[in-house]
């Protein structure tokens, strides 16, 4: 399954569930997660998509550190699975 798959299907399940998944793109800085998504009451999540079994690079590894080292949630998704697990733990409904 390619990660655009992956990434519009964690797209539309956000916007179902009441969040924001803005693109991230950053002309400035490459490695940024793909997408910020935005939950009611200032939950923030930054989230890497991939297509099943590819891993970050060095670079998005990089990144991602930092913005974790910031205090914000990074993850990385590449299954609709693991979407609809995310969106359960996120919104407190089964899946």
């Amino acid at each position: 399954m390619p990660e655009k798959e992956i990434e519009n299907y964690l797209r539309d399940r956000v916007k179902k569930s009441g969040g924001w998944a803005l693109k991230f793109i950053s002309p400035s800085q490459n490695g940024v997660p793909d997408r910020i998504i935005l939950f009611p009451k200032g939950r923030i999540f930054f989230i890497e998509t991939k297509a099943p079994g590819r891993r970050l690079r060095k670079l998005q590894e990089h990144i991602c550190g930092k913005i974790k080292d910031f205090g914000f949630d990074v993850r990385r998704i590449d299954t609709k699975i693991e979407v609809d697990l995310f969106i359960s733990e996120v919104t407190g409904n089964g899946i």
